[in-house]
């Protein structure tokens, strides 16, 4: 018997059309969903294996300062100068400081300063001069939402690797295209002098070219600066402080934030090295400064300032944030870390 075939009706072809239809975009999102779920578990388990993003915001009178974490890097405890190992195995004793075989854990901080309309970048890291665990000053300053291309100047507090290497970026052109780069005029002479080489002790002079290479790629594009302690020629009204020692021409950065002396920020960079010690005892030096009596006499002399006037105190080696206030304690001084704190709400227009 023939089979009769009937004609769908529009209204029906339609129907079973969008039928068809829904039911591949069903699937297609189906997939979507597993796939999605899928990455989601897979992201979920890389950002257990990260620590949280390394920077920190923290308001000081009309500064707004956000420090930058460049990674760690271990310093050994036998490069502790002026204490015998017993006395530097006392002095740590509680402090807990993370240590490895290789040393006591070691932190690397910038600081970006918004001051009187201006981003101004406090030392700048070590970019790729020391491998891996360190370098991530830029990645983290765009994870705090701000571009290279926004910071107007770069102060560095000396000219050694972890302060210096991070004005360049990978293909060896400036890190900040825009920003100007203010280096004390003894600190950048010593680099870049004859004698730089000479001066340096035997296992250190590797750094004297890692030095010379960002100096002279600012320089070579007219954004390299000098400037003496006091003479008020720095942006935005910073002032350098004189605190060599470390290196010939370590400077330290005081930036005011309002008229209060609390509302001033000492960006001192490598004072201290072992805030676990040499908060305690001013005296005990490390073996990598280039003068030792005078970067404890600049250290003794920081320490008292900024724990007399209750300056804000920034340290490019202190536990991250590395923000926080110094405090007589004894016959030496104490770390005061800063609290965490939430910003302040914007004022209603």
């Amino acid at each position: 018997m023939p089979t009769t075939t009937f004609p769908l009706s529009k209204p029906r072809l339609l129907s079973m059309q969008l039928a068809r239809s829904l039911a591949t975009t069903a699937l297609a999102f189906a997939g979507a969903l597993a796939t999605g779920h899928a990455l989601a578990q897979q992201q979920q388990a890389a950002n257990t294996q990260q620590q949280v993003p390394g920077y920190y915001h923290q308001v000081i009178g009309t500064l707004r300062v956000t420090a930058l974490f460049d990674g760690v890097v271990p310093l050994p405890r036998a490069q502790i100068a002026g204490m015998t190992p017993a006395q530097v195995d006392k002095q740590l004793q509680g402090r807990y400081v993370p240590e490895s075989p290789a040393g006591l854990q070691t932190a690397v901080n910038a600081y970006l300063v918004q001051v009187q309309g201006r981003r101004v970048l406090i030392d700048a890291g070590t970019a790729d001069c020391f491998g891996g665990g360190l370098g991530h000053v830029v990645d983290n300053l765009q994870a705090a939402g701000f571009a290279p291309g926004q910071v107007d100047d770069v102060l560095v507090t000396h000219a050694h690797p972890d302060h210096l290497c991070g004005v360049l970026g990978k293909d060896g052109k400036p890190a900040f295209p825009n920003a100007t780069l203010w280096v004390d005029r003894t600190e950048a002479a010593y680099w870049q002098g004859p004698g730089a080489e000479a001066n340096t002790p035997k296992d250190l002079r590797f750094i004297v070219a890692l030095a010379r290479r960002p100096l002279d790629v600012y320089s070579a594009a007219g954004r390299l600066r000098t400037f003496e302690p006091g003479d008020g020629s720095l942006p935005a009204g910073i002032e350098a402080l004189a605190s060599h020692g470390h290196t010939p021409g370590h400077a330290s950065f005081l930036v005011p934030g309002g008229s209060a002396p609390r509302d001033k920020l000492l960006v001192w960079g490598d004072l201290v090295h072992y805030h676990a010690v040499q908060f305690a005892n001013p005296k005990a030096s490390y073996e990598v400064d280039a003068d030792r009596a005078q970067a404890i006499e600049s250290r003794r002399a920081m320490l008292q300032r900024a724990s007399r006037e209750g300056w804000w105190v920034a340290g490019a080696h202190l536990p991250f944030p590395g923000l926080g206030h110094a405090r007589v304690e004894g016959k030496g001084y104490a770390w005061v870390p800063a609290e965490y704190s939430p910003l302040p709400l914007p004022a209603s227009p």
